[in-house]
């Protein structure tokens, strides 16, 4: 049997298994897929100890990726740029590294929202590690710029500088949004979390397609751009669909399809 799973703390709420489990099932793979909860100080030992039993990859949730990072023997560009990985291969005792967040936010833009991501203007709120991992293959859409806003503004222009080889960065506070629309906003904030949505000028929402991160419940984020005149406004549960397809193709060579299996996860999360 193939041994995969994810590891994070906390874990239990994980999809990944059910979404693995339906992946591995269209191309009849056999393979098993467990949720491990690490101790907060204990994600090395746990990864390794998981190697060792025999698995072939696995993937990393909060908040683990950028200590996954420090175990990588071989990284894709997209999580060198990240400085985090949350899918690892293992092939003859190398590690590969990869992160799937971005190409999995995405494909969601691209194939299951249809919104075309060249030449748009694009809003992100936060600056961490979420938004890290999303910019380089966003950037590779060539958008006419992204604008990243966060409560520390340092964080947010640092972020621009490390990125601006790739397209066009803009870095400032979340203070100096200008109710000027937009085309597309990304809340990569953990506002969501905190169930706290930042002051910023609404005008900004108008006619946008907003975007949470976060999934699997109605957020603050998304209440707001619903009142500020928001195109369409979505949560995060495409991009996971989509950034675990990504994660099996570099496990297995074979990419899944996504439609059926983000369908019945709407109808048993919704």
């Amino acid at each position: 049997m193939n041994k995969y799973a994810v590891i994070g703390n906390p874990v239990d709420h994980s999809l990944s298994p059910t979404i693995h489990a339906q992946f591995a099932k269209q191309i009849g793979l056999s393979m098993s897929y467990k949720k491990i909860l690490a101790p907060l100080d204990g994600f090395s030992v746990a990864a390794k100890n998981f190697i060792s039993s025999g698995a072939l990859g696995f993937n990393i949730t909060v908040p683990f990726k950028v200590e996954a990072y420090d175990l990588i023997d071989e990284y894709t560009l997209n999580a060198k740029t990240a400085g985090a990985v949350n899918t690892i291969k293992v092939e003859n005792g190398t590690l590969y590294g990869e992160n799937t967040d971005g190409i999995g936010l995405v494909n969601d833009l691209c194939n299951n929202l249809q919104q075309s991501i060249k030449g748009k203007d694009i809003l992100i709120l936060g600056a961490g590690g979420a938004t890290q991992g999303i910019l380089l293959p966003l950037l590779e859409c060539q958008p006419e710029r992204i604008l990243v806003a966060n409560r520390t503004k340092t964080k947010s222009l640092k972020l621009a500088n490390n990125f601006s080889e790739y397209g066009k960065v803009c870095g400032f506070g979340l203070d100096q949004i200008k109710a000027k629309p937009v085309d597309i906003i990304i809340n990569a904030t953990s506002a969501s979390l905190d169930g706290k949505m930042p002051e910023i000028a609404p005008g900004v929402a108008a006619g946008a397609l907003c975007y949470d991160l976060m999934y699997g419940k109605q957020t603050p984020f998304m209440q707001w751009a619903r009142e500020n005149s928001a195109l369409a406004v979505t949560d995060g549960l495409g991009m996971l669909v989509e950034q675990a397809a990504s994660a099996f193709a570099f496990w297995h060579g074979k990419t899944p399809e996504t439609k059926e299996v983000l369908k019945s996860l709407r109808e048993t999360t919704d």
